[in-house]
């Protein structure tokens, strides 16, 4: 019955892992987004019925698990007494068996003495002494008989003792190998159990429909820079900048949340490390094909009301600098057939208009010219193809160390160890939003820099919201109104909301660290310490609430990110 509870609760864990999603600015996505988020409660409500009886099957092992290691110690103790009685009757066993052969001498002796005494009375002149003598030589053999009988039956008592120890010896051997695999077997049911229900609690913590909406305004209201071209400031690094408090903590992002094909500061690093074009290409859509003789007349028209032939419309394209003339202009290059690529996927073959801003490719309707050109002209009719079509060619200014959708590290060498390796060998280590830190706020020096408070604050909204994810609607910025008129909690409220729920609630963090796969480049949990302890969050749900909480416009935008402590 375990068992099938355990595949149960496996198979709804891979259903709430399938139900995750990313987040997104877009509006026509959200309907999917409140259908995803009611199947994931729905799913929830069944996992926390299976867990029921698995939680009673584990407190049933471990009351059994504890009355067998009483019973063993019984046993152990009892087995020390007999062995203690083994060792007495040994000694005892040995005046027995010195008293028995004294006996059976004096047997002997006294058989003989009855035997004359038989003669006396046939042939003796005093028969009265006889009698006497003779009952008195009874009375010894009588008394000795006896004696010879109690050594015995002791000696087999004690033979008897021996042998039931031995067996009781094997059957605590048996005992104590069963009862060790129970207690194996019982700590794995208990592990398992522990890990899903922290997934379990961080998927119950996850943010409502309206409240993912809200994050991703706020997310959009950075204006992300995508292209590398881009005169948007972006992101900062706050490293060096007093805010004027102390301790300091903030969040830095590694690259924009895109990180899907080409990387164009990654391009450029390859490119100055030697990579043509076509090797750039193929590291970064390996699954596509390069044509090098596209229909060039493919006319292609945007929503700003320009139309063109495909060759025109690229050299109109201002995604990347083009200073960018490293190893024969291969960087530039390789952007070329990418945004050649896109525009013919997108607007399948110029049948339908594309926009032209950072949401589609940059375009302005004079042509750059300079190296640009060249590289437009040099790559003329080439296309990335996947199947019988053009290929959707995504790319972004910065990935931050990490091709997302091909799960690995965009850099010299194997994956990182950590992240002074990552800083060190990443493609895109140049980029000015490689490693930095989003959003500020007007006072503490126009940084994103928190107080040791602020992060608590962040910290116990979540335990809050894990205890009862309702409570999320008074748990907004507090330094802006409720998003929907309603009443935000603040950092008081909060802390006396937990206690009544007889939570411990958070004055400040003392320390912070994060966990990191290397591998796929993403932040896996974030570790906390403070005057209530210590806690471990999911990252993505710790992000989470961190956009939905952090004042002003702080976020932390990527998958990947780490904190920085002063």
């Amino acid at each position: 019955m375990l068992h099938k509870i355990q595949i149960f609760i496996f198979t709804l864990l891979i259903l709430l892992s399938s139900l995750w999603f990313v987040q997104s600015v877009r509006a026509d996505e959200l309907s999917d987004l409140e259908k995803k988020l009611s199947d994931l409660k729905h799913a929830l409500q069944l996992s926390v019925s299976a867990t029921t009886p698995l939680e009673k099957n584990l407190d049933k092992l471990k009351q059994n698990l504890t009355e067998i290691q009483n019973r063993i110690k019984g046993i152990e103790a009892e087995v020390a007494r007999k062995e203690k009685d083994v060792s007495e009757g040994e000694e005892l066993l040995g005046v027995a068996q010195e008293l028995l052969s004294d006996k059976v001498r004096k047997i002997y002796i006294t058989s003989t003495q009855f035997y004359t005494q038989r003669l006396f009375l046939i042939f003796g002149k005093n028969l009265s002494e006889a009698v006497r003598e003779f009952g008195y030589q009874k009375k010894v053999i009588e008394n000795d008989r006896d004696t010879i009988v109690k050594v015995v039956l002791y000696i087999k008592d004690l033979e008897q003792k021996k042998a039931d120890l031995e067996k009781e010896k094997v059957r605590l051997a048996a005992i104590k190998k069963e009862t060790d695999e129970q207690a194996d077997f019982l700590g794995n049911e208990i592990e398992g159990a522990k890990k899903y229900q922290n997934v379990l609690s961080s998927q119950i913590a996850q943010l409502s429909a309206r409240q993912q909406q809200l994050v991703s305004q706020r997310l959009a209201s950075l204006n992300i820079p995508r292209s590398a071209g881009s005169s948007v400031r972006g992101c900062s690094d706050d490293r060096d900048i007093d805010p004027g408090f102390s301790p300091r903590i903030a969040f830095f992002t590694y690259g924009a949340p895109h990180r899907n094909g080409l990387n164009q500061y990654g391009a450029w690093g390859r490119a100055k490390k030697g990579q043509n074009e076509e090797k750039i290409l193929q590291e970064y859509y390996p699954g596509l094909s390069l044509k090098k003789d596209y229909d060039r007349n493919v006319q292609i028209s945007t929503t700003t009301g320009w139309s063109g032939s495909i060759e025109d419309y690229v050299k109109r394209i201002y995604e990347v600098p083009d200073s960018w003339t490293d190893n024969n202009m291969a960087v530039l290059k390789a952007q070329a057939v990418a945004a050649r690529s896109y525009a013919l996927n997108v607007t399948q073959n110029g049948s339908k208009p594309i926009c032209t801003t950072e949401q589609c490719q940059v375009f302005k309707p004079d042509p750059k010219g300079g190296n640009w050109e060249q590289a437009v002209n040099f790559t003329s009719g080439w296309v990335l193809m996947d199947g019988g079509g053009p290929g959707f060619t995504q790319y972004a200014s910065t990935h931050g160390g990490y091709i997302l959708n091909l799960g690995k590290f965009d850099g010299e060498g194997g994956n990182p160890g950590n992240f002074s390796e990552l800083n060190d060998r990443a493609y895109d280590k140049e980029s000015p939003w490689f490693y930095c830190d989003w959003g500020a706020r007007e006072k503490y020096a126009k940084t994103a820099w928190l107080k040791a408070e602020e992060v608590a604050d962040i910290v116990n909204v979540i335990l809050l919201t894990k205890h009862d994810n309702a409570l999320g609607e008074h748990l907004y910025q507090t330094d802006k109104p409720h998003p929907y008129g309603g009443e935000t909690w603040n950092e008081e409220r909060v802390k006396q909301e937990l206690a009544s729920r007889n939570i411990s609630a958070y004055d400040s963090v003392s320390d912070l660290s994060v966990s990191v796969d290397f591998g796929s480049g993403k932040t896996t949990s974030v570790n906390i310490n403070g005057n209530a302890g210590s806690q471990n969050f999911d990252a993505s749900e710790f992000k989470n609430f961190f956009n939905l909480r952090a004042p002003a416009n702080i976020q932390i935008v990527g998958p990947l990110y780490n904190i920085e402590r002063k």
